[in-house]
């Protein structure tokens, strides 16, 4: 048995909404100015040199602007990185060939400004556990006086205990205020076997699960169908000031979803990794898939560019590292090169043996395998201490030829044996 540290994120309602809605509101007006006022200053400089500045030069450069204080200096801060963080994602887009990628715009809807989440950090926030309220700090702008705060009295899951607080953060979800409160948990963990699994995650298949004597699938349909739709109703509400409040609900439900669908994924695989007494658990690293080895932008085709973009597998692979981590297993993130190309049976190497997009077959030893279940079981084996001396040449077709697939089911939130799973539209 052994003692690991976790983090949560735990959502939490407000009991006194009323009370400080006003307050809030005030903060999360506060931070979408503080946004549009640094992406003002990014894009004067970037006129001026060409180049984007940094949090760090946005920090030290706007520390004594006005709107900066009317947020607790840890908040203010996080706004700044949340801009950089995206002008980052915006060059990802573009160093990838997405050309229509936009830079980030300016928080702001007509002649108003959204409620920007605002977060808060060490700093910012005082918890009282025995009663169950959070207390928020405001800028110095904001206050009316030097001891005033907002109290919030919050409702949590009754499973879960709110300790060890690292991060609060404010967000307005679906007309309201709600908290996403960061802890970190202490828990006591044991491994559940000595066993080894691999994944091998995809677009088509979203993951392939390979334990050796059996594969599972886990196709992605239902998510390329909501990103389909989705993005269709973004781009056709897309008007001339930005988008309107339909497309960025499209945009927000869309990114609900995508997170639904891999923290549903991620949970099943673990829990079928803990049935199988499984130990440890091998990932393949897919971070160089956009570039090439020169740092270029890698061109896979109109389609598989379009693909590549929306393919939020560092999300997925996160949830499987920290579901990992609480159920005793040791999740490893490793490269993946050549185990698309690589005969899992008998490790010819042969980048014409994929045949089809869902097929391999080895011109060597004459197997035939599902390309996903073949690459999975590849990632599998290294890291078996001896993958020659497995007992490759003794498996039949069965488990890479004919691996078992769970569907997401919508109607029930969950993943499921294809057989069952409902096909109502």
């Amino acid at each position: 048995m052994a003692i690991q540290s976790v983090t949560r994120t735990h959502r939490a309602s407000i009991r006194n909404q009323r009370q400080v809605r006003d307050g809030l509101d005030t903060l999360g007006f506060a931070a979408a100015k503080l946004w549009n006022v640094a992406r003002w200053t990014a894009g004067r400089v970037w006129d001026a040199c060409g180049q984007i500045p940094d949090d760090s030069v946005l920090k030290s450069y706007l520390k004594s602007h006005e709107r900066y204080a009317d947020l607790n200096a840890q908040s203010s801060q996080r706004v700044l990185e949340e801009l950089d963080e995206a002008f980052r994602g915006w060059y990802g887009h573009r160093d990838n060939g997405n050309e229509k990628a936009n830079p980030p715009g300016y928080r702001k809807s007509g002649d108003e400004h959204p409620r920007a989440t605002v977060t808060f950090k060490e700093d910012g926030f005082k918890h009282d556990e025995k009663n169950g309220y959070i207390r928020l700090s405001k800028g110095r702008n904001t206050k009316e006086h030097w001891s005033d705060f907002i109290l919030c009295a919050y409702d949590a899951n009754p499973d879960v205990t709110i300790e060890n607080v690292q991060v609060v953060r404010a967000v307005f979800e679906h007309g309201e205020w709600r908290l996403h409160i960061v802890c970190r948990h202490e828990i006591e963990v044991e491994s559940p076997g000595d066993r080894t699994a691999g994944v091998d995650l995809g677009i088509s298949n979203i993951a392939a699960v390979s334990f050796g004597d059996e594969t599972l699938l886990f196709p992605g349909g239902w998510l390329k169908e909501s990103k389909h739709y989705y993005k269709c109703v973004e781009y056709e509400c897309e008007g001339e000031n930005g988008l309107s409040r339909r497309a960025r609900n499209a945009k927000r439900t869309l990114k609900e979803r995508r997170r639904h669908f891999h923290h549903t994924l991620s949970k099943r695989i673990i829990d079928e990794c803990v049935e199988r007494s499984v130990g440890r658990l091998m990932v393949g690293d897919l971070n160089g898939i956009r570039s090439e080895d020169d740092g270029a932008g890698r061109n896979w085709g109109r389609h598989g560019n379009k693909m590549l973009h929306g393919w939020a597998f560092e999300q997925l692979t996160t949830m499987l590292e920290y579901k990992g981590k609480a159920a005793g297993i040791e999740v490893v993130v490793d490269s993946e090169r050549d185990t698309s190309k690589t005969c899992a049976v008998c490790g010819h190497k042969n980048g014409s043996q994929r045949v089809e997009r869902g097929l391999y077959h080895c011109e060597n030893c004459g197997r035939t395998a599902n390309a996903d279940a073949n690459g999975a079981e590849n990632i599998r084996q290294t890291l078996l201490p001896n993958p020659d001396a497995f007992d490759r040449l003794d498996r039949d077709n069965g488990c890479m030829a004919q691996p078992a697939t769970y569907s997401f089911d919508a109607t029930e939130g969950r993943f499921l044996p294809q057989e069952r799973v409902r096909c109502e539209p």
